[in-house]
């Protein structure tokens, strides 16, 4: 899945592709390198980033979607908001990417239940503005489980069947340094309950950590491709990441090791 960040603000790419023109052109590039989704987003969910309102979010978002979809690539979207959800399903967007897994917006999952449109529900305990104010955990790996597992049953009685569902579980959001190393860890547990299980590290500040000083988005790049096929091998269903090429490289010579020589995606 590759990022497309319509932001001001992201972390890492804010700003460099707000303009439709700019955002297209990039979702196209990540396509060409082999992202298989696009995942398209208009609000920065980076640490500390103040909420966007719905309109701004859509027209940010929406003639990238229908653009990109007319060029023949599947596309997701990353909203919190139910009207956002919606107007990029009727956009073209397959899947709808919840980073609160459904609390942000009490409608988000009722309103996304009747689209068709799969969902991916992500762990979440408050919003980025003051997230790390929430990483108390006893257990990490148990308490994200127990609290996706939650999600899963409230998208099901909203509507949506399991067959439609992923979850996330929501590294770097509301988690510090080591718990998301140890929530990787534990990725097998998580997997294997069945659902499909999305992991997004991509050049997240845990792995600048890891890596010193000097972490340029070079250096983050090449973090995430090793986490990516960590993650593969723990059972993730795929992987959100801003270097599509570098990633799908470690992908092809991780899946060549363990193929004896035949590469497979």
């Amino acid at each position: 899945m590759g990022i497309v960040n319509v932001t001001p603000d992201s972390f890492s790419d804010g700003g460099r592709y707000l303009h439709h023109e700019a955002a297209i052109a990039h979702g196209l590039r990540l396509r060409a390198d082999g992202a298989d989704i696009l995942d398209i987003g208009g609000e920065s969910t980076r640490p500390g980033a103040d909420r966007v309102d719905p309109s701004v979010e859509a027209d940010r978002v929406v003639p990238v979607i229908r653009a990109l979809v007319a060029a023949g690539a599947p596309v997701s979207i990353d909203t919190m908001n139910a009207s956002t959800a919606l107007a990029a399903v009727a956009a073209g967007a397959r899947i709808v990417n919840d980073v609160s897994g459904g609390l942000a917006d009490p409608d988000m999952l009722p309103a996304v239940a009747s689209t068709g449109a799969d969902v991916v529900l992500g762990h979440w305990r408050g919003p980025s503005a003051d997230m790390y104010a929430h990483a108390e955990y006893g257990d990490v790996t148990r308490d994200v489980m127990a609290e996706l597992l939650a999600r899963v049953e409230a998208a099901g009685s909203a509507g949506i069947p399991p067959a439609r569902l992923l979850i996330d579980p929501g590294i770097g959001f509301g988690k510090k340094g080591t718990q998301n190393w140890e929530l990787l860890r534990g990725l097998p547990q998580l997997a294997g309950r069945g659902t499909r299980v999305l992991v997004g590290a991509s050049r997240k500040r845990f792995l600048a950590d890891a890596l010193g000083a000097d972490a340029s988005d070079e250096r983050r790049d090449a973090a995430t491709a090793v986490t990516s096929v960590l993650a593969a091998r723990a059972g993730a269903w795929g992987v959100r990441v801003h270097d599509v090429a570098a990633t799908l490289d470690a992908l092809r010579i991780a899946s060549l090791w363990d193929g004896g020589g035949r590469w497979s995606t």
